[in-house]
């Protein structure tokens, strides 16, 4: 059957696909700086090699007989994916991608070198590049897919998201967002009036927030013998379902950044590490797309992490492994403290949707060709200042030199990070619907239910839905900013 032969070559790319994400999480957090020549060259070997494997001719051969047999409904949805896969495989050549891996892996490892010195004239070379290879991969995908060049960018990263949807949800979040945040600021100043900010030690010595950051992973939910924590010069989530490699970033004068980080990245974890195993070698059995995975990662880190009902229990933990006892009202000063910044993965809940709102505009017109590389900085401290009242123009590692997206030729991935807030407080709002008591169990430290609620409406869906199909099914209506609005409102407000 047809069907055997594509399962068959879902367990062979599986097979590249685990070693190629190791191998990244290895580079990106053990490999000693002088092997970045040498691993993007196997890497780049490697990605050839899955290419060609991907895009053999006969697949399209049994694609076409399996959408002809009678197949169960796993294995119909597996082959739906097998199609749409193929497609956006084909249509960029071997060579295409080969060459398109070097070049983001060399200006990624040139990126980490000359951010901290804010070398914009030495990094734009190489970030152009990255863009030109982006900017044909566009066109190519969109000659295959019939999607506009960025649509057919965003579809790599959330299949069935659309600009022309997603930008009026922006718009509509900019507006309410540039009139908040000056409310939100106000309030928490009236706030601080009345009880100051009491000041964090500044000793918190790097083992001690592991351990503080591996016993809160294990208790919301992370299996340690399926994954790790290490760290990273930019935190992130990789490896594989049965080997999840979970990073963060210490700073020794306070815990809160790295410890809410360590809480997003096992929001992701807790995803891959939950997808149906036995769909586990076909594309069908992959997470559905980036708004859906940082949706998981939101909801641990913002409706669970920075709800007061978490601090109930968790302050004990902390008391425990730093040794400082603290009021829920003093450490929630710190976990709602909002301020307009600069770095978009240091921003607040309140904040951060323009950071992204701000690569979003800027990145389409990047790859529409209406904006050069070399003019980046202008136009980001313009929206900067129009945004959040900010300027980078002096200090481009602070722009687009900040995030590790575009060196390495992620386009169309932005807008994932807003979507998943949206997502995120939307399932929230669902949650609290089923289960009214959901703050009480969180103030018990006990996490199960609401893990059993996305475990079922979430993490065993897989690859099943579109996105907007799976927000709609998971919550019982579409995509709704609304209730974004009226969680950082409730959070945020007077």
């Amino acid at each position: 059957m047809s069907f055997q032969k594509l399962d068959e070559l879902g367990r062979s790319l599986g097979a590249l696909e685990h070693a190629l994400a190791i191998l990244g999480a290895d580079e990106a957090t053990q490999m000693a700086v002088g092997g970045g020549e040498a691993r993007a060259e196997a890497m780049s070997a490697l990605a050839g090699m899955h290419h060609r494997q991907a895009t053999a001719p006969e697949i399209a051969d049994w694609l076409n007989a399996a959408e002809n047999e009678m197949l169960e409904p796993d294995h119909a949805a597996a082959v739906r994916e097998f199609r749409r896969e193929y497609t956006n495989r084909t249509c960029l050549p071997t060579e295409f991608v080969e060459r398109q891996m070097r070049t983001r892996m060399r200006c990624e490892q040139l990126w980490r070198d000359l951010r901290p010195k804010g070398d914009w004239a030495g990094f734009l070379p190489a970030l152009e590049g990255v863009i030109e290879f982006a900017r044909e991969e566009a066109a190519l995908r969109a000659d295959a897919t019939g999607l506009s060049p960025y649509d057919a960018m965003m579809e790599q990263f959330d299949p069935g998201n659309r600009v022309a949807e997603i930008a009026p949800l922006f718009a509509e979040l900019k507006s309410f967002l540039v009139d908040f945040v000056p409310n939100a600021l106000e309030a928490q100043q009236n706030r601080l009036e009345k009880t100051p900010l009491r000041p964090l030690s500044g000793a918190y010595p790097v083992e001690k927030q592991r351990e503080l950051g591996l016993a809160m992973m294990t208790a919301v939910g992370f299996d340690v013998t399926r994954g790790s924590l290490s760290v990273s010069h930019h935190p992130f989530c990789g490896g594989v379902p049965t080997d999840v490699r979970i990073t963060t970033r210490y700073r020794s004068n306070e815990f809160l950044s790295a410890l809410m980080g360590t809480l997003h990245e096992t929001g992701h974890a807790l995803y891959e590490q939950n997808l149906p195993t036995e769909w586990a070698h076909w594309p069908l059995g992959k997470a559905r797309g980036m708004a859906m995975h940082e949706s998981q990662s939101l909801f641990v880190e913002k409706q669970i992490g920075r709800n007061p009902a978490f601090w109930e229990w968790a302050l004990p933990v902390v008391e425990k492994h730093l040794g400082e006892q603290w009021e829920k009202d003093e450490i929630l000063a710190h976990v709602h403290y909002v301020e307009r910044g600069l770095i978009r993965v240091d921003a607040d809940e309140v904040t951060y949707p323009l950071h992204v709102i701000l690569r979003f505009e800027i990145e389409q017109e990047l790859i529409d060709g209406s904006l050069a590389a070399k003019d980046l900085p202008e136009a980001w401290d313009a929206r900067m200042r129009d945004f959040l009242g900010l300027s980078i123009i002096d200090t481009p590692q602070d722009g687009p030199m900040q995030d590790v997206h575009w060196p390495s030729g992620a386009f169309g991935y932005f807008p994932s990070y807003t979507l998943g807030a949206i997502i995120a407080a939307q399932q929230w709002a669902a949650i609290e619907r089923e289960m009214p008591d959901v703050n009480q169990q969180i103030a018990r430290g006990d996490f199960e239910a609401v893990n059993a609620w996305r475990r079922k409406h979430v993490w065993s869906q897989a690859s099943l839905w579109t996105t907007p199909e799976l927000v709609e099914r998971s919550t019982g209506e579409p995509l709704n900013v609304a209730h974004f609005r009226r969680h950082l409102e409730k959070r945020y407000g007077a």
